[in-house]
């Protein structure tokens, strides 16, 4: 379903983690790592033309640039709809949820780490991602 998957953590060994689970459900094309999210934003500016989907999957508490405020980013450039993001945070607080809901054009879902197959499974596939939002 999407031509690239982003992995965009300031911890290395979560970015090695999630290629291993992607690896294991065979999506290991296309993938891209990043523990800087700022470059990874840089790599995203390049795909705005594209219409092919991307995921990233974006944790929200980085020193760098934190995940809302990436999010803010691809707003203010206006990215395109077909990049997809699933906040993936060791956060449990239900105030992070809400902030990341500010953001329906791009956040499909919120997973709390650490991924499981399955849930890598449910987020690549898009079945939490409803027609409304694909429009």
């Amino acid at each position: 379903m999407y031509s690239e998957i982003y992995l965009v953590d300031d911890m290395l060994l979560i970015n090695v983690q999630h290629q291993v689970l992607l690896r294991q459900i065979g999506l290991e094309d296309g993938v891209r790592s990043f523990t800087n999210p700022e470059e990874a934003l840089d790599e995203l500016r390049f795909k705005v033309e594209k219409q092919e989907p991307i995921l990233v999957l974006l944790d929200i508490n980085m020193p760098e640039m934190t995940g809302l405020e990436f999010l803010e980013f691809m707003i203010l450039e206006n990215f395109p709809q077909t990049i997809d993001v699933v906040i993936v945070s060791s956060s449990n607080f239900e105030e992070d949820r809400i902030l990341a809901e500010q953001y329906p054009q791009y956040v499909r879902d919120y997973v709390t780490k650490p991924l499981t197959i399955q849930s890598l499974k449910e987020v690549t596939t898009g079945s939490n991602k409803s027609d409304a939002d694909c429009a």
